[in-house]
């Protein structure tokens, strides 16, 4: 018991330092716009796209088996966008935010219950978009601008055409040279959880502060990383109902969060250019690099950063 309040107490601290059914239609894009920007060479275009009266398991399945963050939602037959459901929306569900009134009220925590709910009950309807006759540099103002890690591209009839995120971004903008190295761009001020933190705290610490990540940490040093997208994939592999007894949200949400952390981790050192960390964060498909120094945590180095300092350059 003591253990466990240790953990909680840890992860309150602020770190400071220099059942299936059917899956419906997936739809994947074919049609290539007549005049297009430059975005479009950087973007992908079969972009796989569900429509609104998919579940909410088959959506976070879908995304869990593609590896996708985020997974729009369009009309079956004209493919015009009716929303956009990314991992953080899968996580709000869970426990972080409002989308878990779902869960709670209207199914009286039965997540068994809710997860059959059609996708259209969590997606984000309000969606930015950008023309497919954007240029990279109008798609890196928007993102940096707006801190949005994907935008869907429309075509001239707002029908998807592409989506492009900021891992592509940063893969187009990180073969400039630059002298800019990991310490002068890291965030220093990191909140952090402790292992045996319940996922359910996790998941709303994520929402209530807009974190996509939260470094675990124990005895001030780095056990491991979560993300929205691994607290997404224990929900969309299976792995909650093979744990889940009664249905209960709670039951499985306060499992401790080490249940869902895997055994790599990849890191950075202060040091290291901004060219060397986009490339190990696209060549390990990580969204970003705990930075270490003398074997403890001093920062945090994400795909947006880079993002922002390359277009800065």
């Amino acid at each position: 018991m003591h253990k466990n309040n240790q953990s909680v107490k840890q992860g309150d601290k602020l770190l400071k330092m220099p059942g299936k059914l059917d899956r419906g239609p997936i739809e994947f894009r074919s049609h290539i716009a007549e005049s297009e920007g430059e975005i479009m060479g950087i973007a992908t275009r079969d972009v796989i796209s569900v429509p609104p009266t998919m579940t909410i398991l088959s959506a976070v399945e879908t995304m869990t088996e593609y590896g996708f963050r985020r997974l729009p939602i369009t009309d079956a037959g004209t493919r015009r966008l009716r929303g956009i459901v990314t991992a953080r929306d899968s996580i709000d569900f869970l426990g972080g935010g409002d989308r878990f009134n779902l869960v709670r009220v209207k199914h009286n925590g039965n997540l068994l219950s809710a997860i059959n709910e059609s996708v259209r009950e969590i997606m984000t309807q309000r969606v930015t978009t950008i023309p497919h006759t954007a240029s990279i540099a109008e798609v890196t103002r928007m993102i940096v601008d707006k801190k949005i890690g994907g935008l869907p591209i429309v075509d001239d009839e707002e029908a998807l055409a592409g989506i492009v995120t900021e891992r592509d971004v940063m893969k187009a903008l990180a073969t400039e040279e630059t002298d800019v190295i990991v310490e002068e761009i890291m965030s220093t001020s990191l909140r952090v959880a402790g292992p045996d933190t319940p996922i359910g705290t996790v998941t709303s610490r994520m929402i209530t502060h807009g974190f996509r990540r939260l470094p675990l940490v124990s005895d001030d040093v780095l056990y491991g990383i979560v993300s929205a997208s691994d607290i997404m994939k224990y929900l969309g592999s299976g792995e909650v109902f093979r744990r889940l007894s009664t249905g209960d949200v709670a039951e499985v949400m306060a499992l401790p969060v080490r249940t869902l952390v895997s055994g790599d981790l990849f890191t950075t050192v202060p040091g290291a250019n901004i060219n060397d960390a986009a490339l190990k964060m696209l060549q390990k498909k990580v969204g970003a690099l705990p930075v270490i120094e003398d074997g403890r945590l001093i920062g945090l180095i994400t795909e947006f950063d880079l993002v922002k300092a390359f277009s800065e350059e």
